[in-house]
């Protein structure tokens, strides 16, 4: 589904993800040919990343090998290493499409999809993320490690290649994210910049949050130990989490109790952060 900025709806069935995908393309190609007519000095990034492309999952195969490729690592290394993924798994290809339309639909200042495919760093570090995850889990460590760190780099998040993802993710800003090892986050959740889903120490083994589908985090939020955030579940900006968020809950401070029980639904998609009808003094702890 694409939401137009002057509210009118494209739907694409979701039994026919070829009529999808083909949509994709086709809008991302006529927005690249009009920015090309609006920007020719920027034509090598709009030839380069699209127009000479051969297909959406290529072409987002080569903007992320784009940013992250250097002396030791090659853009043509990075792409092959993408094609492997997705031939071996195609829930990669499946995921990042799942994962551009999130941003397009969730995000006010996106105004066209070119813009999260070449410049939005959050949508680019869980692309990164999704291969570093491939292969992580094919015998692949070293180069899942050092892509990671090369991530790091360029996109201001530590994301453990470990970590489970799902799909049509938003990563809003992505300054700052920092994902550990164990952490899972289902399909359809929205974090802002700053948010930390770690440990609460040295312990070993499963230690991490799980964020459940279609929760928010606010920027800011550190949600320690492992613990589970609930489905459409929302955590206010700054908060510090140590307890089990149940679903559909809002949890707000420092350190987060619960502020109201029945969030409205899907929160990761509406992005209200407002909490302004809310009081401290109306606090519970969650137990």
């Amino acid at each position: 589904m694409f939401r137009s900025r002057s509210g009118r709806l494209t739907l694409v069935p979701l039994d026919q993800p070829d009529a999808f995908t083909d949509a994709l393309w086709s809008r991302l190609r006529r927005e690249a040919q009009e920015a090309y007519a609006a920007a020719p000095m920027l034509a090598p990034l709009f030839f380069d990343s699209i127009l000479n492309q051969p297909n959406f999952e290529a072409a987002v195969f080569h903007r992320i090998a784009a940013r992250l490729k250097n002396d030791v690592i090659s853009l043509p290394l990075i792409v092959r290493a993408f094609h492997r993924a997705q031939t071996a798994d195609p829930g990669v290809g499946e995921a990042l499409k799942a994962d551009i339309s999130a941003v397009f639909e969730r995000d006010p200042a996106c105004e066209r999809l070119i813009e999260p495919f070449l410049y939005f760093k959050g949508f680019h570090a869980i692309q990164a993320h999704r291969l570093n995850h491939w292969l992580w889990h094919n015998q692949e460590r070293d180069f899942a490690l050092y892509l990671q760190s090369r991530s790091s780099e360029v996109f201001q998040t530590d994301i453990h290649p470990a970590a489970r993802f799902g799909r049509g993710l938003f990563l809003d800003h992505a300054t700052g994210l920092v994902v550990g090892e164990t952490a899972v986050i289902e399909d359809d959740v929205s974090l802002l910049q700053d948010v930390t889903l770690g440990g609460t120490g040295k312990e070993a083994g499963d230690r991490h949050p799980k964020v459940r589908r279609g929760a928010m985090i606010g920027a800011g939020a550190k949600i320690l130990g492992n613990i589970e955030v609930g489905e459409n579940a929302r955590v206010a900006a700054g908060s510090v989490v140590l307890r089990d968020v149940p679903a559909h809950a809002t949890v707000a401070g420092v350190p987060a109790r619960v502020v109201r029980t029945a969030t409205p639904d899907e929160p990761a998609r509406s992005m209200d952060q407002d909490l302004i009808e809310l009081s401290y003094a109306s606090f519970t702890w969650t137990i």
